[in-house]
């Protein structure tokens, strides 16, 4: 944002600053998010180049909806979820290492 319409915006009253400013995260919980949302976007790029939502969804026992939820960086969706979607692709531990390495 440039700096005039940062102080446009400060002078009408609006407060500018981060999601994690807003949220009150702590540096930890702002960095887990990120890690999720980072995983979740691998998951997605790594799935469309291989098979459906649904074909990965029967392989970890899962449902369509939920490896929807999982790809689009639902809080609800846990790392543990997303770890074993990626597997299921093929992935490595060495490249789940790798995305979470790329996180900050």
């Amino acid at each position: 944002m440039d700096q005039a319409k940062r102080e446009r915006l400060e002078s009408k009253g609006w407060k500018i600053g981060t999601v994690s400013y807003f949220l009150e995260l702590t540096p930890e919980e702002t960095i887990l998010v990120e890690i999720k949302l980072a995983l979740s976007q691998n998951l997605k790029e790594r799935r469309q180049k291989l098979m459906t939502q649904s074909e990965l969804a029967a392989k970890i026992s899962s449902s369509q909806p939920r490896i929807a939820k999982a790809e689009n960086g639902d809080a609800s969706v846990s790392i543990e979820l997303l770890i074993r979607a990626m597997l299921a692709t093929g992935a490595t531990p060495q490249d789940i290492g790798q995305v979470i390495a790329g996180v900050g």
